[in-house]
């Protein structure tokens, strides 16, 4: 399970990374343009940046702490942090009648409560 739990950490690592990082990069009209970051017309740019800060420090944190073993109980809180914020993705998604787009932010919401559940049940 541990080996499981490592590799859904990495691979959030990386995707959450590159999400935040590039919602804290481009302006909110490139997003726009983008495909699967269209959503970014209907919030604010300042929205967007903060959003974009929390899914960089959740990224950063749901590896950092456990590989370090420096406060390994924030990585589960990170997970859960991450978990929130593709609730809500997955929210906005529907809203906007994106049902394919929906399920992958969900898949991403179920891996990082995989991830909580794991690294709790391991006793972090």
């Amino acid at each position: 399970m541990n080996i499981a739990l490592w590799v859904v950490q990495i691979f959030l690592a990386l995707l959450f990374i590159s999400a935040g990082g590039q919602k804290l990069l481009q302006s909110r009209e490139a997003m726009m343009q983008g495909s699967f970051t269209s959503y970014a017309g209907d919030f604010s740019p300042g929205f967007l940046r903060m959003i974009g800060i929390l899914e960089l420090l959740g990224g950063i944190g749901v590896i950092l702490p456990q590989a370090t073993g420096i406060l390994p109980w924030l990585t589960p809180l990170a997970a859960m942090g991450l978990a929130i914020i593709m609730a809500g993705a997955t929210n906005v998604r529907l809203r906007r009648g994106e049902p394919q787009m929906a399920i992958g932010t969900a898949v991403f919401m179920l891996m990082a409560l995989f991830v909580v559940y794991g690294r709790y049940s391991l006793g972090i």
